[in-house]
């Protein structure tokens, strides 16, 4: 035997070789090998990284099971396209994703609730908030639902009780705490995720939980009011309407909760689309203005399946008290309210070359008195006058 040669130990070593590349073989071939990085200081990246980033609009919206992330899928499906790229982020509630509007890079735009305003300012949070975060569009209401056990049939009875009311930060928790505060009823907060306080609630360890969703919401759909759960009303008094809209929840809502033919009254939160009051003559103020401009001209399709049937709450023109108008949402909104008013007044003209040739010696007060009336008339749902253009 050769000085120095060891047969077992170089066969335990080949072994071992062997093991080494049967482990890591299925590991190397799922990984592609690393690309090269690109070349920086080129035309050609400097050009597509500025066209990629120019046309690219960072969206938060909320959580995965709520109803703000399938807005903001929908957004990207319908908006997507050479020019224009929607990029949606899981949100963490109103209050964080206003924050994310305000100063997160990469942020350009942000579905919240339209209270926030109203909480951050109480809080003095961000100071001018209401000057600095502009609104594009209010989309649709979500109801406030607020649910109590056996010992809580009216508001009253939550005084000093424990009720949930989601986590801090969250657009229910930032609800409920301007409710209650206008109400002047003290409750104990507690913080559990929805799931958990609703079987908290069954257990009696609290007494209420509250929930900011579009009714009807699939976290009540399988509630029976033979558990002692009932939805507790909110009357919608003289305060609270500064800020909410009166609504009620139906037993078409909810059948296990509400007798049939009867209702609940409650109150309605608004969502809101909004952005920073970005300055006109800035790079971002570009960029959301685009966003504005594809948003609101391809809207209708948003109203067509497979789209959230939310989208046939909107009213893209609807005001919202308490907010600014995102400027290019302002302008578009009154250029198209011109073009409208240009075909009225051209569908008016042809009714009345049909009716009296000429004008029918009308005076220009008497054209505009039924001009009036015209307007009106098509308000009321009127049919288009024959021989009307269509659009």
């Amino acid at each position: 035997m050769r000085s120095g040669y060891d047969p077992i130990g170089r066969r335990m070593a080949s072994v071992a070789c062997a093991a080494w590349l049967a482990l890591t073989a299925p590991a190397m071939a799922q990984t592609p090998p690393q690309a090269p990085p690109a070349p920086t200081g080129t035309a050609p990246y400097d050009a597509l990284r500025e066209k990629t980033n120019a046309g690219t609009v960072g969206l938060i919206s909320g959580g995965v099971e709520g109803t703000y992330v399938r807005i903001a899928a929908d957004l990207a499906a319908v908006l997507d396209g050479p020019e224009l790229r929607i990029l949606p982020v899981i949100g963490k509630g109103s209050v964080q994703n206003t924050m994310d509007i305000l100063f997160l890079r990469g942020i350009d735009i942000g579905i919240v609730q339209s209270d926030v305003l109203a909480f951050l300012k109480r809080d003095r949070t961000v100071p001018g908030v209401d000057k600095s975060v502009h609104y594009i569009a209010k989309l649709y209401n979500e109801e406030l639902h607020l649910l109590g056990g056996k010992d809580a049939q009216k508001l009253e009875d939550l005084r000093g009780k424990k009720v949930n009311v989601d986590t801090k930060g969250s657009g229910t928790f930032m609800t409920a705490s301007l409710v209650f505060e206008k109400l002047g009823i003290e409750v104990e907060p507690t913080h559990f995720d929805q799931a958990l306080a609703l079987e908290k609630l069954k257990a009696g360890e609290i007494a209420a939980l509250v929930y900011v969703a579009g009714r009807p919401t699939r976290l009540f759909r399988d509630g029976k009011a033979e558990d002692g759960l009932h939805f507790i009303p909110i009357p919608a008094t003289e305060s609270l309407q500064e800020i909410y809209l009166p609504s009620t929840l139906t037993s078409a809502d909810y059948p296990g909760l509400i007798p049939e033919g009867e209702s609940v009254e409650t109150l309605a939160v608004g969502a809101v689309m909004a952005a920073y009051g970005w300055a006109p003559n800035t790079e971002r103020y570009q960029k959301v203005a685009r966003f504005v401009d594809a948003f609101f001209s391809r809207f209708p399709q948003f109203l067509q399946a497979p789209r959230h049937a939310k989208w046939k709450e909107v009213n893209l023109a609807a005001r919202l008290p308490g907010w600014t108008r995102f400027a290019a949402a302002e302008n578009w909104l009154k250029t198209m309210a011109a073009n409208d008013a240009r075909e009225q007044r051209q569908q008016f003209g042809q009714f009345l070359n049909q009716v009296a040739p000429a004008g029918g010696g009308l005076t220009d007060q008497q054209r505009e008195a039924l001009f009036s009336q015209f307007l009106e008339w098509q308000k009321a749902g009127g049919a288009k006058p024959a021989g009307a253009a269509t659009r």
